[in-house]
């Protein structure tokens, strides 16, 4: 009988084989996060010409190749099934695609009752032309984000997507650039060793909208192993399934030389939206802030007391650590967190450190 891999395993698991018949053998409700680059099933059956007569270095792999959609159908289900078993309730899935298959693993994984979240398109900046001149320049791909279930509580580190997004609420086009220069894996030859290897911008976001430090990434298409370079960058862990030897040689020598982040410089967003949530109520009636306690602000001209309901007073007005901050600025709003201090001896000490403790 064959080991199965469970929750207790080492940062990164490396896997040649099927993922399928790989799959299977990873415990069930054991995964957090499954990213997933299947093949395109592109069709493509004449080589492929610039206008002046250059070969177009496209994907004509055999595991590019059905003998037909319903045999692709078949295997996208499959793997779906599998998929959906290995991840844990509130876990997410993330599969990418172009117009040729896209559209189909939506199909399934909505008659498989997943739950889509978001299409993401991926703009490219440098998409490859249209040599013919026959269509439009295929600029863009799409990903489905979608949970295992309608009632999954996944993540989604909001606050983290708008850090990357100038504090802007994050879209869902991504404007991005194609895997190039340094970051693509060639061979001693200088040839590309993966047709469609993914750019690590790409992964970074996906990553880091809906998993946190320590969570377990499962990718059943590794290829080059971009979501395995992440994840390590990123301090989660990975499963990286991949047939095709040469990739996952590939894959293990480039995730090697990275180097994994510190804890400090790890920022866990979920934890951060916790904390925004607790109200300043809860610091009074658990006695970390007692009731009369001066709060100060950082120029100690304005000070407020604290009353036992969680309000503050500052002269004659009476409200919540917000509304009275911002009365005192004149201001439409405030974030009492930051502007309000205690005075402990001669030192301020924000409130915001002493919501910490219960978080």
């Amino acid at each position: 009988m064959e080991k199965k891999i469970t929750r207790k395993q080492p940062f990164a698991k490396y896997i040649l084989g099927d993922c399928i018949v790989e799959m299977k053998k990873i415990e069930s409700s054991s995964i957090d996060m499954i990213f997933a680059d299947p093949p395109y099933n592109l069709q493509l059956k004449n080589t492929l010409l610039r206008p002046d007569s250059s070969l177009v270095d496209g994907v004509n792999n055999d595991w590019d190749k059905f003998n037909s959609f319903s045999d692709y159908d078949e295997y996208t289900k499959k793997w779906l099934i599998e998929a959906k078993r290995v991840l844990k309730d509130d876990g997410t899935l993330w599969t990418i695609g172009t117009y040729h298959n896209i559209y189909r693993i939506g199909y399934i994984l909505q008659n498989l009752e997943y739950w889509i979240l978001n299409d993401i398109i991926w703009r490219k900046t440098n998409p490859m032309p249209n040599f013919r001149g026959t269509r439009f320049t295929n600029a863009h791909e799409t990903m489905i984000w979608a949970s295992k279930s309608k009632n999954s509580k996944y993540k989604f580190n909001y606050r983290a997507m708008k850090s990357l997004n100038e504090d802007l609420q994050m879209r869902s086009d991504w404007l991005l650039n194609i895997c190039s220069g340094k970051e693509r894996i060639k061979s001693e030859s200088n040839k590309k060793i993966h047709p469609t290897q993914k750019p690590e911008s790409l992964l970074y976001r996906i990553l880091l909208a809906s998993t946190d430090p320590g969570d377990i990434i499962l990718d059943p298409f590794f290829g080059t192993g971009t979501s395995g370079a992440v994840a390590k960058k990123l301090g989660r862990r990975f499963i990286g399934i991949e047939k095709e030897s040469n990739y996952i040689i590939a894959a293990k020598e480039r995730i090697s030389k990275i180097r994994i982040a510190k804890k400090d410089e790890i920022k866990n967003y979920l934890t951060i939206k916790k904390i925004k949530r607790i109200p300043f109520g809860n610091l009074v009636e658990n006695g970390t802030i007692k009731p009369g306690t001066r709060l100060y602000n950082l120029s100690k001209k304005i000070e407020a007391k604290v009353l036992v309901d969680g309000t503050i007073k500052h002269e004659k007005t009476i409200g919540s650590i917000h509304s009275v901050g911002a009365k005192v600025q004149s201001q439409e709003s405030c974030n009492g967190w930051k502007y309000w201090y205690i005075l402990k001896g001669s030192k301020l000490i924000s409130i915001d450190e002493h919501r910490k403790d219960i978080a």
